[in-house]
């Protein structure tokens, strides 16, 4: 009996080992959060620890269904301000009114979620960027219902979620989160729950025993959406108003709040209860710094370093195969053993002598490229397109030459974020560090920028400094094997919080002279930065194309473990395509910093839609492998004529958004060839 008892106690600790961890890690947190009050924790604040951290609860649970079968889901956030802002603009003082608002906002999430499903499972498009695309057109729809914040629901509204089930006894939160996980257990223990852990474990063989892979993954996404929407309400009732803008900050806590429950990015393990759990440690550390007096500012640095940390202890075994590999190295070196790398094979970016092709050269360079221009030639159709339309449209109200130097100054920024993100993609990875990078890099450079100063080298030290921060990211992916949304996301909340503390939330100071004319400066009647566009393009094209750097990277993403085993350092390759793209937007930043005069906070947001559009305007695959510059280049040219257009014709920002989202699902349909 004793060792049966035993035998099953080590079973239960290995099934539930996730849970288990963060409950002890809830517990820690809460000892040293009740040891630094003055008094224990009151019904007061029990009260308050529900009520704020249900919509987190409540989103996590919904984004931890879809992490459980490999999925992704990035339009969290928006969901949740969608939800709230229509219950907040629309609901009245009748309970008819009240209870169908409060549907609404709940279905709202339900129809994103089977938007989302159908896009990802029937057109088989890559989870990150169909949700990161609807999360833009999400947003759009939001600013339709509420513009600003605003808004109110009736008092009864917010007392009945948000108020006491049973006075001085329970509190209706703490109904709430219960209700949300018997919904949990419930599906959990149905054939549905089987088949979520299935896929998550190995779809191929789920599918080979008959499990519907297909409609299962659809009915996670619905489910998901359908649980967003419910944080969405509860919010409305939390704060009794609608703030569009509430949702987005949103993601990375919930992110932190799935690692910390134990969910295994790698699908099939982990739970929602682990997740709930996870919330509560996310909120109380945040309560914790404000026991410490620690600046607000610091709560994102917290959140993402505790993303970093939370997947580096679910990853045990990968650091353990890095820091053995390391130890080879060094041991190696101090022996002084020779080095055995093989020599890559050299890619079809080099001639060949091939008597199957032409004997014309054009027709031998046609046939050689012909991949390449079967992805890059509709970009500059459209691109000819939208010009002529444009034309038609400002005939006689603004001049060639004018919009054509508008064109390329406007381009400029994307075509330089292009090269950075279209590397990393290209590798196999993706950047959600983008934004943060750009305003970390503008307001530094303004920051930094005193009288007497060195400008070249201050813009230098700026540039490498983005390098080094996105070689952090890539150290995170390409050595340690982290998600490359996770770990990029996790940076994107330091960098954001870092800038925070630096200009304690107000940025100060100017761009160096030579920078502000760089960007509105004239040269022969052209802006300064179009001349150093061009030089830009030729540079990345020969970096993308002719380079052996180019053709590792490639080679690394079209497969990683071919890569490996022809000799290339996969790890050093994701390294370096991360550096460059946190350098490129560094560039951005200071770019943006000139052209504007000032720096400001956000000022990098509205770039990380674009940063990917461009690239899958482009023709880039987003699983890796393939992409060329000049199809980034004429992305970046024919998204910022389309905005041109879109703003010509005075319409507002909501239906930008839309726009650009479904431009972008469009997109990754016309080109989905070799990636789903």
């Amino acid at each position: 009996m004793t060792l049966r008892g035993s035998s099953d106690l080590l079973r239960f600790v290995r099934r539930n080992d996730g849970m288990l961890i963060a409950l002890a890690t809830l517990a820690c947190v809460f000892g040293v959060l009740n040891l630094n009050l003055q008094q224990t924790f009151s019904y007061y604040d029990v009260s308050n620890t529900f009520s704020s951290t249900a919509t987190l609860a409540l989103a996590a649970m919904g984004a931890t269904i879809v992490v459980l079968i490999r999925g992704l889901d990035l339009s969290v956030g928006a969901v949740i301000s969608l939800s709230n802002c229509l219950a907040a603009a629309n609901m009245g003082d009748s309970s008819l009114s009240m209870i169908g608002w409060s549907l609404a906002g709940v279905l709202a999430g339900t129809a994103t979620g089977l938007f989302n499903a159908v896009f990802i499972v029937l057109f088989r498009l890559p989870s990150i960027i169909v949700t990161l695309a609807t999360m833009f057109i999400v947003e759009g729809l939001t600013l339709l219902v509420l513009e600003q914040p605003g808004g109110a629901v009736p008092p009864a509204f917010s007392n009945f979620l948000v108020g006491d089930a049973i006075p001085g006894l329970i509190q209706a939160p703490a109904v709430v989160i219960l209700l949300a996980l018997a919904a949990w257990a419930l599906l959990r223990n149905t054939r549905l729950g089987t088949y979520i852990y299935a896929v998550g474990s190995d779809p191929d063989a789920a599918r080979s025993k008959g499990v519907p892979v297909s409609l299962t993954r659809m009915l996670v996404y619905v489910i998901a959406g359908t649980f967003y929407g419910a944080a969405g309400v509860f919010l409305t009732a939390q704060t009794g108003s609608g703030d569009p803008t509430v949702g987005p900050p949103m993601l990375l806590p919930v992110f932190v709040a799935v690692v910390l429950g134990g969910t295994s990015f790698a699908g099939g393990r982990g739970g929602c209860m682990g997740t709930v759990l996870g919330a509560f440690t996310v909120m109380l550390i945040v309560n914790l710094l404000l026991v410490f007096n620690v600046p607000t500012f610091y709560a994102t640095i917290v959140e993402g370093g505790l993303l970093i940390v939370a997947v580096l202890a679910n990853s045990v075994p990968r650091i353990r195969e890095v820091m053995a590999t390391a130890w080879i190295v060094v041991q190696k070196r101090r022996a002084g053993l020779p080095r055995f790398d093989r020599p890559v094979v050299a890619s079809s970016t080099h001639a060949r002598n091939d008597e199957t092709l032409p004997a014309n050269p054009v027709a031998r360079w046609l046939r050689r490229n012909r991949s390449a221009l079967r992805f890059t030639v509709p970009t500059y159709l459209g691109l000819a397109v939208l010009l002529l339309v444009t034309a038609a449209m400002f005939h006689g109200r603004l001049s060639v030459e004018i919009y054509v130097n508008t064109l390329f100054v406007l381009g400029s920024f994307l075509a330089v974020l292009g090269l950075g993100q279209g590397t990393v993609v290209i590798s196999g990875g993706l950047d959600l560090s983008v934004p943060a990078m750009i305003t970390f890099s503008g307001v530094l450079l303004c920051e930094w920028n005193a009288p007497g100063s060195n400008s070249i080298a201050l813009l230098v030290a700026v540039a490498l400094l983005g390098a080094l921060i996105g070689s952090v990211s890539g150290i995170g992916v390409g050595i340690l094997g982290i998600h490359p949304l996770i770990m990029t996301l996790a940076m994107n909340g330091i960098i954001d919080g870092a800038t925070l503390v630096m200009t304690d939330g107000t940025p100060r100071g100017v761009p160096p002279g030579v920078v502000s004319w760089f960007m509105t400066g004239k040269i022969l009647g052209l802006t300064p930065v179009v001349y150093g566009l061009v030089l830009f393009v030729v540079f990345a094209s020969f970096l993308l194309g002719r380079t052996v750097y180019a053709r590792r990277l490639y080679l690394v993403g079209s497969s990683p473990l071919v890569a490996r085993f022809s000799g290339v350092n996969v790890g050093r390759v994701q390294i370096a395509a991360y550096g460059l793209s946190g350098l490129c937007s560094a560039v951005v930043g200071m770019m943006l910093a000139g052209f504007s005069g000032q720096a400001f906070i956000d000022m990098g947001t509205p770039y990380l839609l674009p940063s990917i559009a461009v690239i899958v305007i482009g023709g880039v695959a987003m699983s890796g492998g393939r992409g060329t510059y000049l199809g980034i280049f004429g992305g970046a040219l024919l998204l910022t004529a389309l905005t041109t257009v879109l703003q010509g014709m005075l319409l507002p920002v909501a239906i930008r958004n839309v726009i650009f989202g479904l431009v972008i699902l469009g997109a990754v349909i016309g080109l989905r060839e070799n990636q789903a």
